[in-house]
C-alpha cells in the first residue's frame, strides 16, 4: 500500500497542516495515483491557479514487483515553472523534469513541488508499507 499526504502552502501558512488531503493504493502492478490542477485524473488535487503545477504534475506508478515509481510528468511547456525536490531522511534529491525515480520499499518520505516564482509549494508526503 502507498500512502499519500498533500498540503498546498502559500507564504505566511509555513507550516500549517490545515487542508491536508490524503490518498492511497494497494501496492499491486499498475495501480496509479496523481497529484496536479485537474481533479478528474488526479486523486490528489492543487488549486486551480497554481499554475507553477501542470494539470496532471507528480505520477506515482506501482511496477510489477510491487515498486513503487514517481515521475514528473511533462507539462505543456518546454521548460517548468517549478522544481521537485524528494526527501528520504537525510537524503535529499532533485527529480529532472521528465524524469522518474523509485520509491524506497517500506519507506516515508517527501515530494515538494517548489514555485520557482514566489513562496508557495505543494508538500506530498509518502509512506509505502511493506
Amino acid at each position: 500500500m502507498l500512502e499519500l499526504t498533500m498540503a498546498s502552502v502559500s507564504g505566511a501558512d509555513v507550516g500549517a497542516t490545515a487542508g491536508m488531503l490524503m490518498a492511497d493504493a494497494p501496492s499491486e502492478p499498475g495501480a496509479v495515483l496523481r497529484v496536479g490542477r485537474d481533479a478528474s485524473v488526479c486523486r490528489l488535487a492543487t488549486p486551480d491557479d497554481w499554475l507553477f503545477v501542470s494539470r496532471v504534475h507528480l505520477e506515482f506508478l506501482c511496477g510489477p514487483e510491487g515498486t513503487w515509481h514517481v515521475s514528473w510528468l511533462r507539462g505543456s511547456q518546454p521548460d517548468p515553472s517549478s522544481e521537485v525536490l524528494l526527501t528520504v531522511g537525510e537524503y535529499a534529491q532533485t527529480i529532472a523534469y521528465g524524469g522518474s525515480v523509485q520509491l524506497p520499499r517500506g519507506g516515508a518520505g517527501e515530494l515538494i513541488i517548489r514555485d520557482r516564482t514566489g513562496p508557495r509549494s505543494v508538500n506530498v508526503g509518502f509512506y509505502h508499507e511493506a
